[in-house]
């Protein structure tokens, strides 16, 4: 472990952890992400991002500077609680990523809670990823931590569907069980580092607005993904979502889906996102690329 770790986890401890345990409500946390994203997170300046459209809504697109175009698109959807974030908070880790993956990719807008109820997301997601589909060529489809859950119910819906499949799927930190049944919500309340355990049925609520939270499209722990392309999942061992992780992967490999899991120690929620000052999160995304590109073959032509 790099003697950065230490460091980053006491920051987020001592700022963020109070700070989102405190804010007023999603309005709040939407300004200060933004806020801390434009200041903390670059994207290589091998890459460009653009704003653009994907099903009607904005997106934010990812594509190489120079070179050959990819044939491989990266579908993303990004955490924050189903109540904040956007493409811009975390358009600079995915272009990392794309970088690592020899792929293209792109982050929509889609509609949050309070104001946007599930369905409203997943509904979105659906629509993106037909529209990157119909493009042609690969697609990956990934999220971190609530646009995990969105990963893998995007996935429980296609298969429920029997619509074409993305070649692969992976999240980061994913939430896949709003009833927050898992034992490590409670184990690792003090570890974690960055979520407020208190606050997570808050902003669950928010977003399910009465819907049953076992309800399998919007807790993908609880779905059927018999005949799921492969998955990669990983989180840290001091996570409150932990358990989300673990038994996530476990169910789909009961499954028989080739899931792979990969868990890291005491490392923050969602990790990746440092990758411009944390080793661990380059080295997160380098073996994520990897296996990305072993998903594609990595093919490309040329602009």
């Amino acid at each position: 472990m790099s003697l950065l770790r230490p460091l980053l986890n006491q920051y987020l401890r001592l700022t963020e952890k109070p700070h989102m345990r405190k804010a007023s409500g999603p309005d709040a946390l939407r300004r200060s992400f933004e806020f801390k994203a434009r200041l903390f997170f670059h994207a290589p300046r091998a890459t460009r991002l653009e704003r653009g459209e994907l099903a009607g809504s904005e997106a934010l697109w990812v594509r190489p500077r120079r070179g050959p175009m990819s044939q491989c698109t990266i579908l993303y959807f990004h955490g924050g609680g189903f109540v904040f974030g956007s493409p811009r908070t975390h358009g600079a880790m995915v272009a990392a990523l794309a970088c690592r993956a020899d792929a293209d990719a792109v982050l929509p807008r889609y509609p949050l809670a309070p104001e946007h109820p599930f369905p409203a997301a997943l509904d979105h997601a659906l629509a993106a990823y037909q529209a990157v589909r119909a493009t042609g060529g690969s697609v990956i489809v990934g999220g971190d931590s609530a646009g995990g859950a969105l990963t893998l119910s995007l996935l429980a819906r296609l298969l429920a569907d029997k619509a074409p499949l993305p070649e692969a799927v992976f999240a980061f930190s994913p939430l896949t069980d709003l009833t927050f049944s898992g034992d490590s919500f409670a184990s690792n309340a003090d570890a974690d580092v960055e979520l407020p355990a208190e606050r997570a049925h808050e902003m669950a609520q928010m977003y399910l607005n009465g819907t049953d939270p076992t309800d399998p499209l919007a807790s993908p722990l609880f779905a059927d993904f018999t005949g799921a392309p492969p998955v990669w999942i990983t989180a840290g061992d001091t996570e409150i979502l932990l358990d989300d992780s673990r038994r996530m992967a476990a169910h789909l490999q009961a499954q028989g889906v080739d899931a792979t899991y990969v868990e890291e120690h005491d490392l923050p929620h969602v990790w990746p996102i440092f990758h411009s000052t944390l080793p661990e999160a380059r080295a997160t995304l380098n073996t994520l690329g990897a296996w990305i590109k072993a998903q594609t073959g990595a093919r490309a032509v040329t602009r």
